[in-house]
């Protein structure tokens, strides 16, 4: 058993190697509060492209386990000049085509992002894309070329360029400019096709979200995604 070494939240998380091979495991307590993530990473994830395979689920005193396959590769790096910006855009392109799965329900990004939009502009953030949401480097494994996105636990029917636009603050707080995040954004062409406006409008709620997050609990993380969302907003159409 080999623990990972980042980007990890779970109660147990772990690589498994075993006579039938090697897998990568999640687990929980069955009661737990946040249980029903890992119901829906273990349902969403059949339909996502460039992402691990559920290989089984079980249950046992109490906890609930899931196995998928191991996806290889390192963590993603955002920085200026990094060889994996290219392979990101490129899988960041392929799931702004995938359609949300009608077989799995769950809330769209509009709902869950309703108390920091501005008022009356909720429609901009309409859309049944299948979105990741949670782009940090810790959850984009790149493996020759080839980027990957795990964690599919914030997943959620969403406009087509959600996850891009998502991508440009975390590109800002990388120490990207604005200018050179939303160049790499465009990579994306459902981002590049974009309404401005729809963007801008994004841009405000996600500093809105961030806002409410660091004053809720400070961490380091959240300070820093704060600053780049309120430049990400003051340059936003």
């Amino acid at each position: 058993m080999t623990e990972p070494d980042a980007g990890v939240m779970s109660a147990f998380v772990a690589r498994l190697d075993a006579g039938g091979g090697a897998f990568f495991a999640k687990g929980t307590p069955t009661t737990a509060p946040d249980a029903w993530t890992y119901r829906h990473e273990a349902r969403v994830i059949k339909y996502v492209p460039m992402a691990p395979l559920p290989k089984w689920e079980t249950n046992g005193g109490g906890w609930t386990f899931y196995g998928y396959s191991v996806v290889p590769g390192r963590h993603a790096d955002f920085t200026l000049g990094s060889p994996d910006l290219g392979p990101v855009a490129e899988v960041l392109t392929l799931l702004s085509g995938t359609r949300w799965p009608a077989a799995v329900g769950k809330r769209p990004l509009r709902d869950r992002l309703a108390p920091f939009i501005p008022e009356g502009q909720g429609a901009a953030l309409a859309g049944s894309a299948l979105a990741h949401t949670d782009l940090g480097e810790g959850n984009i494994l790149v493996d020759g070329g080839t980027a990957r996105l795990v964690d599919w636990a914030l997943s959620c029917p969403g406009p087509a360029w959600a996850d891009a636009a998502l991508w440009v603050p975390r590109l800002i707080a990388a120490g990207h400019q604005f200018r050179e995040a939303d160049a790499l954004a465009r990579l994306v062409p459902a981002y590049a096709k974009a309404d401005p406006a729809a963007l801008g409008t994004f841009a405000r709620t996600i500093r809105a979200f961030w806002q409410h997050r660091a004053e809720e609990a400070p961490m380091p993380h959240r300070a820093v995604l704060l600053t780049a969302a309120v430049e990400w907003e003051s340059c936003a159409a």
